[in-house]
């Protein structure tokens, strides 16, 4: 063999040696429990999304999933415990865009950055939907627009946290339509939504599942979603993109792991939650609870936050919003 030959196949063996360790930890793992950190309070919708995936993680790759919430900071402080967590696969992360991609735009004092997340999968995708008070004269995306420009300034829109999904998707449709409105920000779910029933405030979005049972209740109206397309739980209600061709507004939860985490660890669990979430028994108790199961490759979702923090990046600065 010429010495040209011994040198390439030296070569070879050494990259062979060199990948030998990924392929297997790949094959073993895993080996221990596993944690997934929710950083929200339990019972919410995280939290129920977050629990039905663990359960059946379980069952398929044979080890326990434990629910870790760690609620505060809007969901900073469970997401920085991922993003500084071994890059293993044994620290999971249910993560929102929320604490993900807009607080961190929002506040430079936030202790990480997407790139400090290495994603897995999307796994639901939960539409907003814009809200009102049953008292104000208007039932459409068409008339909340004309009603709210004969009356610049004086309707009021609530949040329940500035910087949220909900304040800038209402700043997104603000931008896209003209109409000059109050932002009353709020510190939960419960006293927005009090404020919307006693008509102290006119309009919001929240999730469906947040509202369903004050819409039965007819307590407030639900004006249109915000997903490009109308959502199947709710299909007689217009989307706001059929009046405001474009829109988009849909909050989604993903998991992510520590970033450098190998390759086929990260390949492992996108496989595991796309079997759950394409099987027909995850599609029905999603359906429940009003979400959409979804999913996306690691490199699809990266390069949909990178695409989204862009987006919300120009609706900030149109906006002048800043959160210290």
């Amino acid at each position: 063999m010429t010495r040209r030959g011994i040198t390439g196949t030296l070569a070879a063996a050494l990259l062979a040696a060199l990948s030998l360790p990924d392929r297997i930890l790949a094959q073993s793992y895993p080996v221990r429990p596993m944690r997934m950190v929710i950083p929200y309070t339990p019972g919410g919708p995280t939290d129920l999304v977050g629990r039905a995936l663990a359960e059946r993680m379980q069952k398929i790759l044979g080890q326990q999933v434990i629910v870790d919430n760690r609620a505060g900071g809007g969901g900073v402080i469970g997401s920085e415990i991922v993003a500084r967590s071994n890059p293993d696969g044994y620290t999971l992360l249910l993560g929102t865009p929320g604490q993900l991609i807009l607080l961190p735009l929002l506040n430079p004092k936030v202790p990480y950055r997407p790139s400090d997340f290495q994603p897995v999968t999307k796994v639901v995708d939960t539409p907003q939907v814009l809200i009102a008070t049953a008292k104000l004269p208007a039932s459409t995306v068409a008339e909340l627009v004309a009603y709210a420009k004969q009356r610049p300034g004086e309707i009021t829109y609530g949040s329940v946290q500035a910087g949220g999904t909900g304040h800038l998707g209402m700043e997104l449709l603000k931008l896209a339509t003209g109409m000059d409105m109050l932002h009353v920000p709020y510190k939960g779910t419960v006293p927005a939504l009090t404020d919307l029933i006693a008509g102290r405030i006119q309009v919001m979005f929240s999730s469906l599942p947040t509202v369903q049972q004050h819409l039965q209740a007819k307590r407030i109206k639900i004006l249109a979603t915000g997903a490009p397309r109308r959502t199947p739980a709710i299909k007689d209600v217009p989307t706001i993109a059929e009046t405001v061709p474009g829109y988009d507004l849909v909050t989604w939860y993903g998991i992510f792991v520590a970033p450098r985490t190998p390759a086929p660890i990260v390949n492992t669990l996108h496989r595991t939650l796309v079997d759950i979430l394409t099987s027909p028994e995850i599609e029905q108790i999603f359906a429940a609870q009003g979400v959409e199961p979804a999913h996306m490759t690691p490199q699809a979702l990266a390069q949909y936050m990178q695409a989204e923090s862009k987006r919300w990046e120009k609706v900030i600065r149109a906006a002048g919003i800043r959160i210290d």
